[in-house]
């Protein structure tokens, strides 16, 4: 069993920045991959990006550039550093995991808003 947890979202301006956290614990020995992904308001569930074990990163193509993330493995976290955010970037944030089963966080709130 793998448990995750979220952190840093909130409210921020247009053109701001936030740096989201997914903390995991348990069995964190068996994750092989930890992605982010976003769910805005009447709108499916949408890729953000991943990490894998061995360290190779692969993002959603539109967010490159604007999104980056990255782990610190003997804190078990991986981090979400979103930059230049945008209202439509506003959407429920969540982490998961593959450990080879399904993981996902109870997700973190991201509002952007002037």
């Amino acid at each position: 069993q793998v448990q995750l947890v979220e952190s840093g979202g909130g409210l921020v301006q247009p053109g701001g920045s936030l740096r989201l956290s997914c903390a995991a614990s348990g069995s964190t020995s068996s994750i092989t991959v930890v992605g982010w992904y976003r769910q805005a308001p009447g709108k499916q569930r949408e890729f953000i990006a991943l990490i894998t074990r061995g360290g190779t990163i692969d993002y959603r193509d539109s967010l490159k550039g604007r999104f980056t993330i990255s782990n610190d493995v003997a804190k078990n976290t991986v981090y979400l550093q979103m930059n230049n955010l945008q209202p439509e970037d506003t959407a429920v944030y969540y982490c998961h995991a593959l450990a080879p089963d399904k993981y996902w966080g109870q997700g973190t709130q991201v509002i952007v808003s002037s």
